[in-house]
């Protein structure tokens, strides 16, 4: 069986291992010391599953972590970016449940975030609802976030008092997913020009 001889530092929260004088792994600090490698320590069978085992978990952590630093992202987009990566379930749902304790993942919050940010530029429910489906937010979140938002009448009004009272106005709002009783009260024109 090897035995460590030394743990050197390797660089941003790294150590490079070296068996019987050997180097062996460069790897992060965290995962060397609780899978309780040591100089002199043997590194048998259990030791090397218990790094495997962590190095794992750092692997999924980190992945996550990096995917939302760039943006909040629903726990369905976060757990298939973790199986793109080539994450393991069982390592996949551990990851997901430390996020979630640590409020870093939640639904809610996500819908909430993203329906206010759509209707902020001009969408209506039905696009709104759209893109959150897209995302895989269950309907609860949905219709939770949907019945957060200001009236959709409200919105579509700004919208017609920024782009004109006209049909052009009428296809915009109905292209951006507002419903057709809303676009029929929000503008009013005289006919002369088609909708379609």
């Amino acid at each position: 069986m090897k035995t460590v001889t030394s743990l050197l530092p390797a660089g941003s929260g790294r150590v490079m291992i070296e068996l019987d004088g050997v180097s062996w792994r460069r790897v992060p600090v965290e995962a060397a010391a609780t899978a309780g490698l040591a100089v002199g320590v043997e590194l048998d069978r259990i030791r090397a599953r218990a790094l495997g085992r962590e190095l794992r978990r750092l692997h999924s952590f980190c992945a996550a972590v990096d995917a939302l630093s760039v943006r909040d992202r629903s726990a369905a987009e976060l757990k298939a970016r973790l199986e793109a990566r080539g994450v393991a379930l069982i390592e996949r749902g551990r990851t997901l449940e430390t996020l979630a304790r640590a409020g870093l993942v939640d639904d809610e919050r996500f819908a909430c975030s993203r329906a206010a940010s759509l209707a902020a530029r001009g969408s209506g429910d039905a696009l709104i609802r759209h893109d959150l489906e897209q995302r895989r937010v269950a309907e609860p979140e949905i219709e939770t976030a949907i019945s957060s938002l200001e009236p959709e009448s409200e919105r579509a009004e700004r919208v017609v008092e920024r782009r004109g009272n006209s049909a052009r106005t009428a296809r915009y709002l109905a292209a951006r997913g507002f419903a057709e009783d809303v676009v029929e009260g929000a503008v009013a024109w005289d006919g002369t020009e088609g909708v379609g």
